[in-house]
C-alpha cells in the first residue's frame, strides 16, 4: 500500500474528511496538493512535520482555473497519479423552498467541481498512456453520499449532485480502464462541520463511529497499488467498515398490454414508501 513516489490532490482538504485524507496519503509516502477555498496552510505543516511533502492551493473547485491550478501544481511535483475529490457543501431546503442559487451552488461545487478535476486528470493520464505506450498508474477516488441512494427529501440539490458524481465516476471507470486507470465512489457517514446537522456531536465518551478517521485509510487503500483490482464500484464506509453497494436490478417486468392489469394490482398492494430508492441501507448497515 506504499505510494512513496506518488503525487496527489486532495480537494476540500482544510478540515474534516479531505484533511484525514491528505494525512493519510501523505503517511503512505505520497506528495500532496492540498486544496481549500483558503490556503490550508495548517494541513501543509502537519504533513511536513512528519516527514512528508505538501503544497497548498487555494480556490473554488467550481472554477476552472483552480482546476488548472491543482493540476499544475501536482506535475510540478513530478506528476500526478491521484485524485481525491471531496470538496462539498450544503445548501439544504426542500423542493418547494429551494432556490435557483441553493440549487446551482451545490451542483457547481459538488458535480462541476468533480468534473473538471477529473477531466483533468483523465486528459493527462490519457496522453501520457499513448506517449508511454502503456498504461498508467492512475487513481481517481469520488465522493458520493447515501443521499442518492436513499432520496434524501430535504436535499434535493446535494442528492442529484451525488447521484451525478456516481454516474461520472462509472463513465469514468468504463472510459479510462484501458488506460490504467481505476476509478471509485465512496458513500462515506463522517462527522465534519458539513455534516454535523445530520450526525449532530460526537459522543463525550468513547470512539466515535463517524470519525473521519474511519474513512481515510480506505481512500488511501483505493489510492494504492493494492487496488489495481477495483474499479467502477461504490463503497459505504463508516465505523471501521467498507459495504459494497450492489449495482441495480430489474425487479419485475410486464407487456405493456398488463398495464391496466397487472401493473396496476402489483402497485396497489405494494408498500406506497416502497420507492426506487435504499432506504434499507440505513438498517442493514
Amino acid at each position: 500500500m506504499s505510494l512513496t513516489g506518488r503525487t496527489a490532490i486532495v480537494t476540500g482538504a482544510a478540515a474534516g474528511l479531505g484533511r484525514a485524507e491528505a494525512l493519510a496519503l501523505a503517511a503512505r509516502g505520497a506528495t500532496v496538493v492540498v486544496n481549500d477555498l483558503g490556503e490550508p496552510k495548517d494541513v501543509v505543516t502537519e504533513i511536513e512535520a512528519a516527514g512528508g511533502k505538501a503544497v497548498a492551493v487555494a480556490g473554488d473547485v467550481g472554477d476552472r482555473a483552480t482546476a488548472d491550478a491543482l493540476t499544475q501544481a501536482a506535475l510540478d511535483l513530478g506528476g500526478l497519479d491521484i485524485v481525491v475529490n471531496n470538496a462539498g457543501v450544503l445548501r439544504d431546503r426542500m423542493l418547494f423552498s429551494m432556490s435557483d442559487d441553493d440549487w446551482d451552488t451545490v451542483l457547481r461545487v459538488h458535480l462541476r467541481g468533480h468534473f473538471l478535476l477529473s477531466r483533468n486528470a483523465a486528459k493527462h493520464w490519457r496522453e501520457r498512456s499513448k506517449a508511454d505506450g502503456k498504461p498508467v498508474y492512475g487513481r481517481l477516488v469520488n465522493t458520493a453520499s447515501e443521499a442518492f441512494l436513499i432520496g434524501s427529501p430535504g436535499q434535493p440539490n446535494y442528492a442529484a449532485a451525488k447521484a451525478g458524481i456516481t454516474a461520472l465516476t462509472m463513465s469514468a471507470a468504463r472510459g479510462l480502464a484501458k488506460y490504467g486507470v481505476r476509478a471509485n465512489a465512496i458513500c462515506p457517514r463522517a462527522r465534519t462541520a458539513m455534516t454535523e446537522g445530520v450526525f449532530g456531536a460526537a459522543p463525550a465518551e468513547g470512539a466515535d463511529p463517524l470519525s473521519v478517521e474511519h474513512v481515510a485509510p480506505f481512500v488511501a487503500y483505493l489510492a494504492s497499488p493494492a487496488a489495481e483490482h477495483v474499479n467502477g464500484q461504490v463503497f459505504v464506509v463508516h465505523g471501521g467498515t467498507v459495504s459494497l453497494v450492489e449495482a441495480p436490478r430489474i425487479e419485475q417486468r410486464w407487456p405493456l398490454d398488463e398495464l391496466e392489469t397487472s401493473f396496476t394490482t402489483f402497485f396497489a398492494g405494494r408498500d406506497p414508501g416502497r420507492m426506487f430508492a435504499a432506504t434499507e441501507i440505513l438498517e442493514d448497515l
